[in-house]
């Protein structure tokens, strides 16, 4: 069966700060996608996963995400795009004063859900799903750089999201807890849900394998089709 396309880019402009970044990107990323964005710092791949959130707009061309249209999506749509794409952060931005299960909750409550009993219930499942059950009840500081990520993941997961965006992931990870880490993100791509990851860790994207796209020398390429799609590249990340 066919998947469905969930983004599609076409002719699109990025500009942060009055700069261009990126020019006429052109791509198409479906439903269960594992996909490694790289390239060096600075190439765009920060800018390119902002804008999959509106936290940058787009300058110029079409866009989609979901079913979303970016160059027309209206402010107040915002926060309900933002609830079917799940975002993964280097830094982790867990709250420190509190549990990794009340850090769930905030968000939960963040975005609509009121129940007590079936917020505890859908925290229980996530974090299941990233085998963190035993750990809800820690404070951030009593857990591990790999144990936080989790729980960032386990943020991401909670509304069910269509796709996840996961900016640098390993980054602060030793090598061991960063293939754990890329592992979970493609069982969770395998589930069904898209996964986008930044990382310059070559090591992992060898060891497994996606589609990847690489920013470079004002290029988008898709290095797994081998097509090219152009985007004049910018000073800025």
């Amino acid at each position: 069966m066919d998947k469905d396309v969930i983004v599609k880019y076409e002719g699109v402009d990025l500009d942060r700060g009055g700069n261009n970044i990126l020019s006429d990107i052109n791509i198409s990323i479906n439903e269960g996608e594992f996909i490694y964005l790289i390239g060096k710092v600075g190439s765009g791949k920060s800018t390119f996963l902002k804008s999959l959130y509106h936290e940058i707009p787009i300058g110029a061309g079409h866009g989609r995400i979901l079913d979303y249209e970016l160059e027309n999506t209206r402010k107040k749509e915002i926060p309900y795009l933002r609830r079917k794409v799940g975002i993964v952060f280097q830094d982790f931005q867990l709250l420190i004063d509190r549990t990794a299960a009340r850090n769930l909750e905030f968000v939960l409550r963040a975005t609509g859900w009121k129940n007590k009993a079936l917020i505890d219930i859908r925290i229980g499942e996530v974090l299941a799903q990233v085998g963190m059950q035993n750990k809800g009840y820690k404070m951030p500081h009593e857990l591990s750089g790999g144990e936080q990520q989790r729980i960032v993941i386990a943020r991401a997961l909670l509304n069910s999201p269509e796709i996840i965006l996961a900016d640098e992931p390993t980054g602060n990870l030793d090598p061991e807890t960063g293939n754990q880490i890329v592992q979970l993100l493609h069982t969770i791509s395998e589930s069904g849900t898209a996964v986008i990851m930044s990382t310059h860790n070559y090591a992992v994207v060898r060891k497994y394998p996606g589609r990847i796209i690489k920013c470079e020398d004002g290029y988008l390429r898709d290095v797994q089709t081998g097509s090219q799609m152009q985007a004049h590249t910018g000073s800025n990340n």
